[in-house]
């Protein structure tokens, strides 16, 4: 999905008895099964009984063969937004019960765009699995390897319809172009990047954000007595719209008698004149 995904926070609950430095052993069904790895666990006296979590073993399994293979984990990007279905939405759309994932934005050149996705599209079931809401459907995810083809069971429209979707990486589009920016300019000291589903991955941002992303400040620059962060995304220089690294260098590059620097922290715009 779009959200960040810093951590997938998915866990299994036990009543089995978890002792100090149990945590990262197994949790085995009776038969010797692997369920998951223990990880921590909630007791209202601070002995062994209370509330065990555990990390799923297919969470773990699509952990481990992704370090083992590339030496990191990289792990599958839907390129869909979407929220859960509420009774109410359900009813509206022709739904016998609440459930499922509403699609409201697909990134584009995506899997789910690939797979032929649409905004207004309800996820019910993803690889044989039912989707009751988000967090099922980050779960499916994030446990299939990469590459491998998902069958995709959707409401459109009034009627279900089948798809089928490839695991795919989060893509590296536009290129990252990292660079410190340079010249007479407050925003000189700061090193840019192009940001990317691939990049918001990493930083456990969301991936849907678009536009160049502020990394580092270099401490005395410019950039940072001007109040620049890392985190931030730099939108407008002097009225000009920006998209791209190589567009704010250009933007940045010349000598100007003020600059209007408008940038987006946390959601909120922040524009201020800086004399030249």
């Amino acid at each position: 999905m779009g959200n960040g995904q810093s951590d997938l926070n998915f866990y299994l609950q036990t009543d089995a008895a978890i002792n100090p430095g149990n945590s990262g052993g197994a949790l085995v069904a009776l038969d010797g099964r692997l369920l998951g790895i223990n990880t921590a666990i909630f007791s209202k006296t601070g002995g062994s009984l209370g509330i065990g979590f555990a990390i799923p073993s297919n969470l773990v399994r699509a952990v481990v063969n992704g370090v083992v293979k590339g030496g990191r984990l990289v792990r599958p990007w839907m390129g869909a937004a979407g929220r859960p279905v509420t009774a109410d939405i359900a009813n509206s759309l022709g739904l016998d019960r609440p459930g499922g994932v509403i699609i409201e934005d697909v990134y584009p050149a995506s899997a789910a765009d690939r797979a032929g996705l649409q905004r207004g599209d309800i996820i019910l079931a993803l690889g044989g699995h039912e989707i009751r809401d988000t967090t099922a459907l980050k779960f499916r995810i994030a446990t299939t390897p990469i590459g491998e083809s998902l069958p995709l069971r959707v409401w459109r429209q009034g009627e279900a319809q089948a798809l089928t979707m490839e695991a795919e990486a989060p893509p590296e589009v536009p290129i990252r172009d990292k660079r410190e920016l340079g010249g007479r300019n407050p925003l000189s000291g700061a090193v840019v990047v192009n940001m990317s589903p691939a990049l918001g991955d990493e930083l456990g941002i969301d991936p849907f954000a678009r536009g160049v992303l502020v990394l580092q400040v270099r401490r005395g620059a410019p950039a940072d007595k001007a109040g620049l962060r890392p985190g931030d995304f730099v939108r407008k220089v002097n009225g000009a719209e920006i998209g791209l690294v190589d567009g704010l260098a250009k933007a940045v590059s010349g000598q100007a008698p003020y600059w209007d620097i408008t940038i987006e922290r946390q959601g909120k715009e922040l524009s201020e004149r800086f004399e030249g």
